[in-house]
């Protein structure tokens, strides 16, 4: 109760609210003479605005801090987590490369206990890279020790017949070409005359002379028959004559240097697909004996063979090539099956056949391919061929196989578009194997890996033709992402007779299933041979004597 002389606290929100209240006193009671006795009683209120004010500013004031807080610690622990996880995603993905074949190595990361993770894991990579290495050189010389001569590196006499052999019959080889002999003439007096070793220094000089051509000629290669006979072949028509003379002219300059009476004498014939090997071979071993009869550094020549193409200009069999893409008559994909051990189909072989002129022949590849390099086609003929294996594995639901050429991958789009082809049809990309020569994993390797990349993710396979002569040429094979890879009729022809090529191709299959990669093989002829590349573990097989089965259901 106040005061009556009391002022009210100076505030500009009172806390506090006082009223009087008159009170009547009751009947028979005195009355209250003093005014403030005449109140007698003061009822006090609470004023409670101001405190929810204060209590709900508190309160945001204590939200909005504890939010920050909350915020600084998620972004705290967002930045902490991800320092982890980050390299474990690395580590993830590299393992994830080794599953595929792919073998990556990543930066360390500062964290110690996944630093040590992240180096025992590079360690393995870099373990396994050199271990496959050394087992690809190992192949390489293995290869060399079965097939090639011992003293010049050339090919043996029974791997030239099979290389030649395959030449002719393949389907993107050589329409044309040549094949060159040399002799040199009585070995065996200049054996007795300067000695063995003197011998050998000559013999290794011709097979160093010969060795150009093979290193610069695309699809050239070379041999030695015998002690004395040499073999070259070239993948060109027209140029045999010129090639066998400079030799000669070549020869004549350094031989002599060497020992006097050395020398040597040439055949050369020419060589049109068609051709048998033994036909080929005694050809030139008749203009070889020509040759020889009339003396030291002589040449000989073969008879041209029919049935060579019509020489036209550039922009004549560019337009027959274009216009025989745009027909969908002209165009042709033949079918030759590749079986497993059981004859189930794998897939369809599929080489495109153009019919360059009206109402004529379909022609293999081998009689309009170079021409269409030149004309600088591969690329449209290579995605002709893809939309035509395309629309037959939608139409049968069989799995089909194109093969590309290893110019079209000069094309920088070229794998762009084809990665469209496929994305336009998802589920039957999944039926489409697509493979580029050998040549082409030895010389644009970083544009193969960028193309089995592009493919990985159409579901699409993707593999490596007519492999075997240069398979420990290729730089980081297991990086390639290959899915399978055929080996050459040249290096699986033979094999059921001698074992010395079955291990060969025995320890091939090893390290390419090591590396995830199945193997087939090309161009078997024989039952012979297709029991033991069986036993040697071959995934697959195509050839003449695997057309003439049926294939399993």
């Amino acid at each position: 109760m106040f005061s009556r002389d009391a002022e009210p606290p100076a505030s500009s929100a009172p806390l506090w609210f006082v009223s009087a209240v008159p009170i009547v006193s009751p009947p028979g009671t005195a009355q209250v003479s003093d005014g403030w006795r005449a109140l007698g009683q003061v009822l006090v209120e609470s004023q409670v605005s101001y405190a929810h004010d204060a209590l709900w500013s508190s309160t945001l004031r204590t939200a909005l801090a504890m939010a920050l807080v909350g915020l600084l610690a998620a972004g705290l622990g967002w930045a902490v987590v991800r320092r982890i996880s980050q390299p474990l995603d690395q580590a993830v993905a590299q393992a994830r490369s080794l599953e595929k074949g792919e073998f990556v190595t990543v930066s360390e990361p500062r964290l110690p206990e996944l630093q040590r993770l992240t180096r025992a894991m590079n360690s393995l990579v870099d373990r396994l890279r050199m271990t496959t290495r050394a087992q690809a050189a190992q192949l390489d010389a293995l290869h060399r020790q079965v097939n090639g001569d011992a003293l010049t590196g050339l090919s043996n006499r029974s791997h030239f017949l099979f290389q030649l052999a395959a030449a002719l019959e393949r389907e993107d080889g050589p329409a044309e070409g040549g094949l060159v002999l040399l002799r040199v003439m009585d070995l065996a007096a200049l054996n007795r005359q300067f000695g063995h070793a003197a011998t050998d220094r000559m013999l290794v000089t011709i097979a160093q002379s010969l060795q150009p051509y093979a290193d610069e000629v695309k699809g050239c290669f070379l041999g030695r028959l015998n002690g004395s006979d040499f073999a070259l072949c070239l993948p060109a028509s027209g140029v045999v004559q010129e090639t066998a003379q400079t030799l000669a002219q070549a020869l004549q300059l350094v031989l002599p240097t060497l020992g006097s009476g050395a020398a040597v004498c040439i055949g050369a014939v020419e060589v049109h697909r068609g051709m048998q090997a033994g036909q080929v071979m005694s050809s030139a071993d008749a203009a070889l004996a020509r040759a020889e009869s009339r003396g030291a550094f002589a040449v000989e020549f073969g008879p041209h063979p029919p049935g060579a193409l019509a020489v036209l200009g550039e922009g004549a069999w560019r337009q027959r090539i274009e216009h025989a893409l745009s027909r969908v008559e002209r165009v042709w994909l033949m079918e030759f099956p590749v079986l497993d051990a059981q004859r189930r189909l794998l897939h369809l072989e599929c080489p495109l056949r153009l019919q360059l002129e009206t109402e004529g022949t379909f022609e293999p590849a081998a009689r309009w391919l170079p021409l269409a390099l030149r004309s600088r086609l591969t690329s449209a003929v290579d995605e002709r061929a893809l939309t035509l294996a395309l629309h037959a594995a939608d139409h049968d639901g069989r799995p089909r196989c194109v093969n590309l050429s290893p110019a079209s991958l000069l094309d920088s789009g070229f794998a762009a578009r084809v990665r469209a082809l496929l994305w336009a049809k998802p589920q039957v990309a999944r039926l489409i194997s697509l493979e580029v020569a050998e040549t082409a994993a030895v010389e644009h390797f970083e544009l193969l890996r960028e193309l089995g990349r592009q493919l990985r993710s159409t579901g699409a396979r993707f593999g490596i033709e007519h492999a075997g002569e240069r398979l420990g040429h290729i730089p980081r094979l297991f990086e390639a992402g290959l899915d399978y890879l055929k080996l050459d009729a040249s290096v699986i022809a033979g094999v059921g007779r001698d074992e010395h090529r079955a291990l060969f191709v025995r320890s091939t299959v090893g390290l390419l299933h090591g590396l995830g990669i199945q193997v087939y093989a090309e161009g078997v002829a024989d039952s012979i041979d297709a029991a033991r590349l069986w036993d040697c573990g071959i995934d697959g097989a195509t050839g003449p004597w695997i057309s003439s089965l049926d294939v399993a259901p």
